[in-house]
């Protein structure tokens, strides 16, 4: 990051930290991305984290592109089955009783 990259790729960044410094490093890409003119290629199997750091979205299965496109389009509006699944598999924590 010190030469100024146009790109950063990063192969699940965020999955081997603890909360707060996940949060922190969320941050920074965030940023950098912001006022580094920088594209970030991420890896990742964590929706949160997709939809907090990217504008556009590749769904793969077994090597090969089942889905792509902007992040909001796949995410609330999937059109592959293998989209859905994945999606549906998300763990929702279910709101208290009023």
């Amino acid at each position: 990051i010190v030469h100024r990259p146009r790109i950063l790729v990063g192969d699940e960044p965020l999955s081997a930290l603890d909360v707060t410094v996940r949060a922190q490093i969320l941050e920074l890409l965030i940023e950098l991305r912001r006022t580094a003119d920088l594209t970030l290629v991420l890896v990742s199997h964590d929706i949160g984290v997709v939809q907090n750091l990217c504008d556009a979205v590749v769904v793969m299965k077994d090597g090969s592109v089942v889905e792509r496109g902007t992040t909001a389009d796949v995410l609330l509006r999937p059109t592959q089955d293998y989209t859905k699944t994945l999606l549906a598999a998300i763990p929702v924590i279910p709101a208290p009783p009023a």
